[in-house]
C-alpha cells in the first residue's frame, strides 16, 4: 500500500516538473529564434550598407574620371574660338606669300626680299604658336575624302587614282586636339577604281 502511494506521489511531481519546464522550454526556444532573427536583420541591414558603400565608391571613381576629362577637355579646347579667328591672319599670310610670282621672289633682293622673308617668318611663327597650343593643319593631299576633316568643293575627273581621293586643297584645314577646327577646303576624284578595288590591285602586284 505503501508502495502504491509512494509511486503516486511521484507521477504527480513528475507531472508537475514537466509543466513547469515546459514554459521554460519554450522561452528557450522563443529566444533562440529571436535571436536568428536578430541575426538575420543585422546581416540584411550590413549586406545594404556594403552595397550602398560600393556605389557610393564606383560614383565617386566615375566622377573623378569624368571631372579629369573635363579638366583635360578644357585645357585642350578652351583656346578654340581664339585659334578659329587667328586661322584668318594665317589664310592672309599665305595669300600675301602667294600673290608674289615665284620669279620675282626668286630674283627679289633688298628691302622687297627682306619683307618676303619678314613674311615667311611671320608665318612660321604663327604656325609653331597654334601648334604649340594644339593647332595643327590637316595634311589631305592623296588621302580618302574624310567628311569629318575635309569638305569636297568640285570632283575632278581622275581615273589613276581610287575614287574619291582628295587631289586638290583649295584651302588648308586645321584640327584641334582630335577635333576639326577647320575642315580642308577640297577637290576630290571621280571616275577611278574603287578604294577597295585600288588595294587589292596594290596587294596583287606586290
Amino acid at each position: 500500500m505503501m508502495a502504491d502511494e509512494t509511486e503516486h506521489q511521484n507521477r504527480t511531481n513528475g507531472a508537475e516538473a514537466s509543466q513547469e519546464a515546459t514554459p521554460a522550454a519554450q522561452a528557450t526556444v522563443q529566444g533562440a529564434g529571436a535571436d536568428a532573427e536578430a541575426l538575420a536583420g543585422a546581416i540584411a541591414e550590413r549586406d545594404e550598407f556594403k552595397d550602398r558603400l560600393l556605389r557610393t565608391l564606383a560614383e565617386m571613381e566615375n566622377l573623378r574620371r569624368r571631372t579629369e576629362r573635363d579638366v583635360a577637355d578644357a585645357r585642350t579646347y578652351a583656346v578654340t574660338n581664339f585659334a578659329r579667328d587667328m586661322l584668318n591672319a594665317a589664310d592672309n599670310i599665305r595669300r600675301a606669300l602667294e600673290s608674289v610670282p615665284a620669279e620675282a621672289r626668286s630674283s627679289a633682293d633688298g628691302a622687297f626680299k627682306g619683307l618676303i622673308e619678314g613674311i615667311e617668318l611671320t608665318e612660321r611663327d604663327l604656325a609653331k604658336t597654334l601648334e604649340r597650343h594644339g593647332v595643327k593643319v590637316v595634311e589631305p593631299h592623296g588621302q580618302r575624302f574624310d567628311p569629318n576633316r575635309h569638305q569636297a568643293m568640285f570632283e575632278v575627273p581622275n581615273t589613276e587614282v581610287p575614287n574619291g581621293t582628295v587631289v586638290q586643297v583649295v584651302q588648308t584645314g586645321y584640327v584641334i586636339g582630335d577635333r576639326t577646327l577647320r575642315p580642308a577646303l577640297v577637290g576630290v576624284s571621280k571616275g577611278g577604281p574603287k578604294p577597295d578595288a585600288a588595294k587589292d590591285k596594290a596587294t596583287d602586284a606586290v
